[in-house]
Order: structure tokens, then sequence, then C-alpha cells
């Protein structure tokens, strides 16, 4: 067979990732062959993949998540439009796990067929290789200014002859409107394709719910699949970084006698939040995002993460006082990590002729050394040591480390003994995503920093293994839809395509050609 389904939402993060997942992993577990994909994806969260070819290429942090959901090795098809945000005028687009150029509104008409065309083939390649192919669409399908060259929602849809289901965060409110309106404002040849719905996020007794489920298909004659309830353990890997409350995850109780704080700046432009997921895993361990100097003042461990625009970010920390609370927080001599982006904010100076193009800027100055952006993106899977204890991760970065005092010790070291990254007393910096992942080296990290913080009372977990937290999470996603969605329903759709005969729900809007 070559199954496949559109999951489309009402709004962005409605739980579009999320029920791909769990609709991969349930698939999976019935040993269908299933992939995922998502023809266009705008997120600064992403993960590296080893292409055919051998070098590194880039994919949304989520369809790496759903990769593993079925099983898989992530591959660069699953997510073959990658939109980067640098400013709110201007997206790096990544096209195959390759940077190739910069999307702007003045040039995306004509960027707009090459990368269509792009997904089109990635998504043709897939199902002549898998038994069903989950789709993930972007936003809303009801975006009806978009609509004429939609190739990521109902146009990726009609283009593969998908039937689609519509999921809505009934937790934001208005998610029967949402619903309604988002069919209603389909054309005709759009509306015929999507079969139903799945409420997500609720909370409370369904059968106050079950009056409003029922009048949603009389007046749509469409069915709801199913009702998903809010769960606390879902918060892995999320999307976009908005997606996180201000405290990650639900923390639980410490180990040993004391807490450990963690303040991680929400930077316009952040990138990889995911990178401190790792540590929230830990229990005492309470990792908020902010951009209060007061909590930054108040935290054991504050990090800078990841950004994609770090000369800009790096200019808004100074605009806003956090830029003085991040250097007050180390002149204290209390852990302060960056990460990537954040690591280049260490630094003495930061000479930008390709990010930004703003010349050489001054840094923060906690580091002695001095980053370049080189044109080309370094993006590559990384394996290495941190004081003998095995390290993996990942990097994506223009900037590299051009200039240092060779006195500065190395965070990490490569295979190939060379250094990476720094440490002058508390303060860390490294180019290296997701190496908190490496269990070892993040309980020595923590240790180190709660000693440093003066919380002589905490202790890591001997146990905690972060792979198989996130193989929890894909379990309960896959639990959570055998247990409250109609399974066989969707797999009639998986199977046969879009219900004939679905009615039309005026307005409509005008036929899409």
């Amino acid at each position: 067979m070559s199954g496949g389904l559109l999951v489309a939402g009402t709004t962005s993060d409605a739980g579009k990732s999320v029920l791909t997942a769990g609709i991969c992993r349930w698939l999976h577990r019935r040993g269908v062959k299933v992939a995922p994909f998502k023809a266009q994806n705008m997120s600064n969260n992403s993960a590296v993949v080893v292409g055919a070819d051998g070098r590194g290429g880039e994919i949304g942090r989520a369809q790496a998540m759903q990769a593993a959901a079925c099983g898989l090795t992530p591959d660069l098809r699953f997510n073959p439009v990658l939109l980067k945000p640098g400013s709110d005028l201007a997206s790096q687009v990544v096209l195959l796990g390759e940077a190739v150029d910069t999307v702007t509104a003045g040039n995306f008409r004509q960027l707009r067929p090459r990368l269509a065309q792009t997904a089109y083939a990635a998504l043709a390649e897939l199902r002549a290789e898998y038994d069903v192919v989950i789709c993930e669409g972007a936003g809303s399908p009801a975006e009806i200014n978009l609509r004429a060259g939609d190739y990521v929602n109902m146009g990726l849809a009609r283009h593969a002859g998908l039937p689609a289901i519509v999921v809505g965060d009934i937790d934001r409110g208005g998610v029967f409107a949402a619903m309604f309106g988002t069919v209603a404002l389909l054309d005709p040849a759009d509306q015929a394709l999507v079969a139903g719905f799945v409420i997500n996020k609720f909370r409370g007794d369904l059968g106050l719910l079950r009056p409003g489920l029922d009048m949603l298909h009389r007046v749509t004659g469409r069915p709801t699949y199913g009702v998903l309830p809010w769960h606390l353990d879902l918060w892995l890997d999320a999307e976009d970084s908005l997606a996180y409350g201000r405290v990650l995850g639900r923390p639980a109780a410490p180990h040993g006698t004391d807490w450990l704080d963690v303040a991680v700046v929400r930077l316009p432009r952040i990138s990889n939040a995911t990178d401190v997921e790792a540590l929230a895993t830990e229990p005492g361990v309470r990792v908020r995002l902010t951009v209060e100097p007061a909590e930054l003042a108040a935290a054991d461990l504050v990090v800078l993460p990841g950004s994609k625009s770090t000369v800009a970010d790096l200019a808004w920390l100074r605009e806003t006082g956090l830029a003085d609370a991040v250097t007050a927080h180390a002149a204290a001599g209390r852990p302060l990590l960056g990460i990537c982006g954040g690591f280049q904010m260490l630094a003495r100076v930061v000479h930008d002729p390709v990010e930004s193009r703003r010349g050489s800027v001054p840094g923060l100055g906690l580091l002695p050394v001095e980053i370049t952006f080189a044109a080309r993106k370094t993006v590559r899977q990384s394996t290495g040591t941190a004081d003998g204890v095995p390290v993996r991760g990942y990097e994506i970065h223009h900037g590299y480390v051009s200039a240092a005092d060779p006195a500065l010790p190395s965070l990490l070291r490569y295979a190939d003994g060379s250094g990476e990254g720094a440490r002058l007393g508390t303060v860390y910096g490294t180019h290296w995503h997701g190496a908190f992942e490496s269990d070892e080296f993040r309980r020595r990290f923590l240790t180190e920093a709660a000693r440093a913080a003066g919380r002589h009372g905490f202790r890591v977990a001997p146990d905690t293994a972060f792979a198989a937290v996130r193989e929890r999470s894909l379990d309960l996603l896959g639990d959570l839809v055998e247990e409250h969605l109609d399974t066989d329903a969707l797999w009639r759709l998986i199977q046969s395509g879009p219900p004939a005969g679905l009615p039309f729900i005026p307005p409509g809007a005008p036929p899409t050609t």
C-alpha cells in the first residue's frame, strides 16, 4: 500500500507535531513501515542529519523526533524545506539540508516553484519506499492570503490526494469556531479532502464536551476522531521555544537536599532551545526561560542558548539590561553557560560580515576569544570527550573561534584530540548542541555548577537516561493515540483516502488553481 494522511491545524502550536508523532508511533507498533514528512518548516530548532553524500544537513527538530517515533534514522527528505528566521523580514532557506538562499516577502514568489518541486519530489520518493507517510502541515490551512502558492497544507494534500484531519488546541479556547472556520474558508476542492477533526489538550469531563462535538458534526458533516487529554509529560522536542511554559516539564524532587535553579535567556531569535531540555530531565533541576534580569540574579546557573542572529540578539541583551545581569552573575563567580550563539556572545569581539553584516562588534568579554563568521555554515554531527567522559553532539553555526588565549582550557575535545569550546573559571562555552544529552557529561557539569553556585546539597540522580526519557515520551504519544482516538477510522482514512460526499460548508473561498 501507499497510504498517507495530512495532519493540519487550526493554528501554529495546535498540536500537529505531537499528533503526527503519536500516529507514527501507533503505526510503527502495528508493524507498518511509516515515515514522517513536513514539506516546509519554519523553525530555528533543527537537527543535523547525515545525508547520502556523508555531509551533514539540517531538518526541523520535530521531524527528527517523528523519525524516532517511526523507529527510523532521520532523513533529509522528511523535511525538504526548512526556513530559519533571522529577522522579522528574512529567513535562511535550507533545501534538502543545505543552506542555499535567503527568502524575503519580495523574493518568495520567485523561489516558491523550486521549493514546491523539491517538496513534491521528496514526498513521492518517500511514498514509493514506505507503506504510509504521515504529513504535518504548517500553521493553518486557512491562511487564505497564502493559499495560491501553498505546497505545505491543502496544496500538498491536493497534489498528493491526501485526506486531511484538523487538530485544534482546546486549551486556548474557541476551538469549535476555529475548526468550523478552518473548513468554511477553504475552497470546494480543498474542503473535499478534510475528513474530520481531533481535539487536543482537553481537561475535564468529556461528557461536557460531547454536545459541542455533536454540533460540530452536524454543521460540518465531519466527525471528530477523538479527544487527546492535556498531559504534563509531553514537553520534549518542542517545535518552537514559544511552546514552552515558563518552567520546562515537571521538575522531579531533588535527589539531594538542594534544588538547582537554571535560568535560560529567551532570546528573540533563540535557536535550538531544546538543548536545555536534557538539564530539565534531572531531578532537582528547575529550568525556566525568562527575559527578566531579576530572575537571572536569583538563578544558580544562567544559560545563553543558541541564536539565529547572534549580533542582533547580543544588542537586545544590552538594550534590555540582561547583559548587565549576565556579567554580574559571572562576576559573582556563579556558573554561566553559553551554547553556540550564546557562546559567541561571551567573546571579546564578534566579527560578522555574514549574518548581520555589522562588521566587528564587542561581545560580553567574559571569555578571551574572538569569533569570526564564515560564509559557509558548519553543519555536522560531532563526537568527543570532556575530561575523558564520552560526549556526542551536533554543530550548526557560521561563527568559529578565530583567536583565543593559548592558555584557555577547552570545554570539550573532538575525537582527534583538538579542543572545542572554552572554560574560564565558572564561565563555559561550546558550539555543540545536544551535548547535555550525554548522561555522564551532563551529571558532571551539573555537579560542578551546583558546587560553584553554593548548592552543596544538590546531588545528581545516578540513573537518569535522557534517551530513555525521550523514548517514554514517544511511547506516551502512541498510548494516547491508541486510547483516545478512533484508530480504526483513522486506518481506513489512511488506506482509502478522503471519504466521498463530504459536504461543502459555505461561504468557502474562490477556487484555487
